[in-house]
């Protein structure tokens, strides 16, 4: 899930074996005094820790899970929240140390450090706090387009789809007849969805912004865990947001748009690739538990994980997943067709019908990650 190389077994083991001890000793390295209190906060891809200091105040300690992310792409993320304060947009940037960087290493693990900030993660959102959030998308989209990430990776099948496929073959629970389905399912996605892709602008996105990386307080809205940050489609921190299916999705949808376009202009034509990007984030939480499966927690939180009963769940949601997106591949093949033919009127050439309305989509929600990092 990076193009960073695994990590060594030396800084492996001491980040599988974390204590708040060494938590503590790690933020007084970084030249803060602290009070004997540390308390975990919900992660699996990295740990993080709440680490109260002297004079009563609490940072957050943030843990990076080693070979993940090479020390440019950890820095590329810190630049582009650093960017977002900047324009006053309610992100938690990195505290600097006292050498001006915002990453420091102990026993081989890279760590940076945050001001705590609190709020609760909504269960719905009402239509005022949908516009609001739309329009924070939206200028911080305002704020992506302005630099490359060259170090971070895209937001392709190749890095969803294909690399997830490798790290499932390796943890080797599928096999078989589920194996071959899976796979010929996983596979067919990735190639329609290149093909979906092409041409689509891309930046700097959040890549992961669920409703558990969103909090309110006191009438502030703030979005946290930039981690996955890559360059991709605006449409991706979007649609997430409303991850169901049917009328009432598309409804709250516009009330999204409305906020979003206050500040940036979005193409309604990408909405296409919600059903493709739905499917990659299928097989790449897949392939982030068989790619994680070494890790005591991974066993721990998902015992259900690489058993006969999970994968024969998996295969089918994928299958079912692969219709919605040959559905989308169609509909993106005849709109071009009617665009072509349009633009050919006055030449002699026939435009193609209206297209019928698109069959209302059931409520099924292929979403499931808001425990994960």
């Amino acid at each position: 899930m990076s193009s960073a190389s695994e990590p060594p077994d030396v800084a492996t083991g001491s980040f599988f074996t974390l204590t708040p001890e060494r938590v503590l000793a790690a933020v007084e390295a970084a030249g803060l005094e602290t009070h004997p209190v540390c308390y975990p906060l919900n992660s699996f891809e990295n740990r993080v820790y709440e680490v109260e200091l002297a004079d009563r105040s609490r940072v957050v300690a943030k843990f990076y899970r080693p070979g993940r992310w090479s020390r440019e792409q950890i820095l590329e993320e810190h630049a582009f929240l650093a960017e977002l304060a900047d324009a006053e947009i309610a992100v938690c940037a990195m505290r600097p140390f006292a050498d001006g960087s915002t990453v420091q290493r102990i026993d081989g693990i890279d760590y940076c450090l945050s001001d705590r900030r609190g709020g609760r993660a909504p269960d719905e959102l009402s239509d005022t706090d949908l516009e609001r959030l739309g329009m924070f998308v939206g200028r911080m989209h305002t704020v992506g387009v302005r630099r490359p990430a060259p170090a971070r990776p895209h937001l392709t099948p190749d890095h969803y789809v294909r690399e997830a496929l490798r790290w499932i073959d390796l943890q080797g629970s599928l096999s078989g007849p589920l194996r071959a389905r899976y796979f010929a399912a996983a596979e067919e996605i990735a190639d329609l969805t290149d093909g979906l892709l092409e041409g689509v602008p891309v930046h700097r996105i959040h890549a992961d912004l669920h409703f558990g990386n969103v909090l309110f307080r006191d009438g502030e809205l703030r979005v946290l865990d930039f981690d996955d940050m890559v360059t991709g489609p605006a449409v991706q921190d979007l649609w997430l947001v409303l991850p169901g299916r049917g009328r009432e999705v598309e409804s709250k949808r516009e009330v999204l748009l409305a906020g979003y376009e206050r500040f940036r202009e979005f193409d309604r034509s990408s909405w296409r690739l919600v059903e493709p990007l739905r499917g990659l984030r299928l097989v790449r939480y897949a392939g982030w538990l068989a790619r994680r499966w070494d890790d005591p927690a991974f066993r721990a939180g998902w015992p259900h994980f690489a058993t006969a009963d999970y994968w024969e769940r998996e295969v089918a949601d994928l299958e079912e997943q692969l219709e919605a997106v040959r559905d989308a591949a169609i509909r993106d093949a005849a709109t071009a067709s009617h665009v072509d033919a349009s633009h050919a009127v006055g030449s002699g050439a026939t435009t193609l019908s209206q297209q019928s309305p698109e069959e209302p989509l059931t409520n099924k929600d292929y979403f499931w990650d808001w425990e994960g990092d």
